[in-house]
């Protein structure tokens, strides 16, 4: 069998690192887009990277942008990628509430942007998209894939505009494009910002003696909490399917905001109600109150089921962050060379 091409955007992100692990174990070169910035912002794919001039390098990135889909068409025929991951976004919930123009610029016409360059190339390839479980917003739970929508952040309406232009796309122009609706999906690798990531450093630098209070919103919102290193599977089996179709992915278990933070606190023996503060200032303007994924479909048809539930990956997260910071370094890879040094230019 000829080895696999990949284009991942947002690659530089929690999934497109596990995503990254994956696909080159498989045998696959990937490529990846990210984004230029002013300060490095590869560090979740740095212990991937390997000197360009090695031929054994499958691994190569490119600056790249949604909003620039001239710049994606280009890429596309560059790569010639047999299949397209898109999960660059501006992803945040409480943010697209401050940026819900730039929400919607990036993650609804980013999507649009993107598929139009395939169409427009020709490629053959397969599309996966990234969609999310807050597309479902105040619908009732448990939440399939024929689930009525109704989002309830900006984030939300622009996730729900990829995931009907993906589907436009495969019915309009006969593209293989799918929607993977993954519900939350966390790791020591989460940005620092996201509240399971938040609540694990803080139980840590508390338990050590570098922070006394943790502050957080809503404790009473419950979500169905997986781990982004078993999501990403589900990801490259559904671009394996013979025919496209769409797939919730989740473990069909609710844990409140609480339960999590009383994991995590109870794994370093502290006592939760001792150090967590209530401050309106994360509180959305529209709360979700639940979600709770059916993924039946995926396990019928992908054979992909959860392993790690919200209780072990409270701990998993936790671990991540005491060995952090027994090494006074960042909590997801080993340091090496950034692979940004290296990134193609054309």
């Amino acid at each position: 069998m000829t080895a696999k091409t990949a284009l991942i955007t947002g690659i530089t992100g929690q999934d497109g690192s596990y995503l990254s692990e994956l696909l080159l174990d498989k045998g696959y070169t990937v490529h990846g887009v990210v984004r230029r910035a002013s300060t490095f912002n590869t560090c979740r794919i740095d212990h991937l990277y390997r000197d360009p001039h090695d031929p054994d390098t499958r691994l190569f990135l490119h600056y790249g942008d949604l909003t620039d889909g001239s710049r994606m068409a280009c890429l596309l025929d560059q790569v010639q990628p047999d299949e397209v991951y898109n999960l660059a976004a501006q992803s945040h919930v409480r943010v697209s509430f401050d940026e819900p123009e730039f929400t919607g610029d990036t993650t609804a016409l980013g999507t649009t942007r993107l598929l139009e360059a395939i169409r427009m190339t020709g490629l053959p390839c397969r599309y996966y998209q990234a969609s999310s479980s807050e597309m479902f917003g105040a619908t009732p739970p448990p939440q399939h894939e024929s689930t009525p929508f109704h989002p309830r952040s900006p984030y939300g309406v622009a996730k729900l505009y990829a995931y009907w232009i993906t589907r436009n796309y495969r019915e309009a122009y006969g593209l293989y494009a799918v929607n993977g609706i993954l519900f939350n999906h966390e790791s020591p690798r989460r940005g620092p910002t996201f509240v399971t990531r938040k609540v694990a450093t803080a139980a840590t630098r508390i338990k050590a003696g570098l922070q006394d209070v943790l502050y957080l919103g809503n404790l009473d919102a419950r979500r169905d909490w997986g781990y982004a290193a078993e999501y990403v599977e589900a990801m490259w089996l559904m671009l394996q399917q013979e025919d496209p179709d769409d797939y919730v992915v989740a473990t069909g278990t609710s844990y409140s905001v609480r339960d999590f933070v009383e994991y995590s606190f109870a794994h370093l023996d502290l006592d939760w109600r001792d150090h967590v503060r209530f401050d309106k200032r994360y509180l959305r303007p529209a709360e979700v109150d639940d979600l709770v994924g059916d993924a039946s479909k995926a396990e019928q048809v992908l054979g992909w089921r959860p392993r790690v539930r919200a209780p072990e990956l409270a701990r998993l997260m936790v671990d991540a962050e005491l060995n952090a910071l027994s090494r006074n370094t960042g909590p997801t890879v080993p340091a090496v060379p950034s692979p940004a040094h290296t990134l193609a230019s054309h």
